[in-house]
């Protein structure tokens, strides 16, 4: 199937363990083949528009931002639907995630549906609360985890199972150290 979409996300592959067998019944985007991971931009452009300028655009965003850290030390939720992991600081995702949005106006985080974007790392969501309350209490046991933001991935897909893959990767702070 030709993908439909296109996101800018982090993935973090740390995090599998605590929340890889939640996501797989919880979490759609898990059965159409995206990791755990925090959203950058979703939707990005569609996917007839990305070219050697967007992709060019992205590599310079990326490579003037910091490299950084995150824990996530804590779920949280949005309202009884969602569950997710916050990482802290948050600061490095909200930096990212402005940058890309300043560069390509056309492309407002989760379509201008969100006043305020939060970063997180779902875990799952839209299932019974007494369902994603119990995810949410396993998951606590295996915090905190730390992870290291250095890549911003390019993924593109559809709304069926295993369609999404990453078209591009781009690495944060090319000519600098990690921001701890």
């Amino acid at each position: 199937m030709e993908p439909t979409e296109t996101a800018l996300i982090v993935a973090v592959p740390e995090t599998e363990r605590a929340v890889g067998r939640f996501r797989s019944v919880l979490d759609t985007t898990a059965g159409w083949g995206v990791p755990a991971h925090v959203t950058v931009l979703y939707p990005f452009l569609p996917p007839e528009r990305i070219d050697d300028d967007v992709l060019t655009a992205l590599s310079r965003i990326f490579d003037a931002t910091p490299r950084f850290d995150v824990t996530f030390a804590e779920v949280g939720w949005f309202g009884d639907t969602v569950v997710w992991l916050s990482p802290q600081p948050g600061d490095g995702f909200r930096l990212l995630t402005a940058a890309v949005w300043r560069r390509f106006p056309e492309a407002p985080p989760y379509a201008g549906a969100h006043a305020d974007v939060v970063p997180h790392l779902t875990v799952g969501h839209d299932a019974p609360k007494h369902v994603l309350a119990e995810a949410a209490m396993a998951v606590v046991d295996h915090l905190p985890i730390r992870a290291a933001v250095d890549t911003v991935r390019l993924i593109a897909g559809s709304p069926a199972p295993r369609s999404w893959h990453t078209l591009r990767e781009f690495r944060l702070g090319a000519d600098g150290p990690p921001q701890r």
